[in-house]
């Protein structure tokens, strides 16, 4: 029997960008701020003077990023069951493709290279479910979309939505 696949979203899914982007913040103007800054605004607009934007071209971001609590077993369980995919929008910052994939065989290194999938449009994707905190990716999902939850997607409501990785598992492994 075929498994079923899942594709997952590694900004905001499985790395934790809100608390880099907090980090580099603090460590440029030495202010600390907390994630409620994200909350219900679009994340370029988050922090002041375009800074997401600066940071996203900063050498060692990418690499660097947090990895989501309970991201990197809750998708070894997943792959006991379901065929995964990491599927990220790499094409846009030239620094990201690299350290993406340098990020990736650190923090998960039994994901197969054949189940990583740079892209600039997640349109392509044809998986089972789709785990992402854009809407613009899920709205065009082919199967079930999930909606990870980050401050700039919470008066989404047209996706189900999960919290953490907890809420993925019991989701898809119940």
């Amino acid at each position: 029997m075929k498994k079923k696949s899942i594709a997952i979203d590694m900004d905001g899914a499985l790395a934790d960008t809100e608390s880099q982007y907090l980090a580099y913040y603090e460590q440029e103007f030495g202010e600390r701020l907390t994630k409620d800054i994200f909350r219900h605004v679009p994340e370029a607009e988050a922090l002041p003077n375009g800074c997401i934007y600066k940071f996203l071209y900063t050498p060692g971001f990418f690499r660097t990023v947090p990895v989501m609590e309970g991201a990197v077993e809750a998708v070894k369980k997943l792959q006991e069951r379901y065929e995964v995919y990491i599927v990220s929008a790499a094409m846009e910052f030239p620094l990201s493709l690299s350290e993406k994939k340098e990020w990736l065989a650190e923090h998960f290194p039994f994901i197969h290279w054949r189940n990583i999938i740079f892209c600039g449009n997640k349109n392509i994707i044809d998986t089972d479910y789709m785990i992402d905190d854009y809407c613009k990716n899920l709205d065009y999902c082919k199967g079930q979309p999930i909606l990870f939850s980050a401050g700039h997607n919470l008066g989404v409501n047209h996706h189900i939505r999960v919290q953490n990785w907890t809420e993925v598992l019991n989701m898809l492994l119940d």
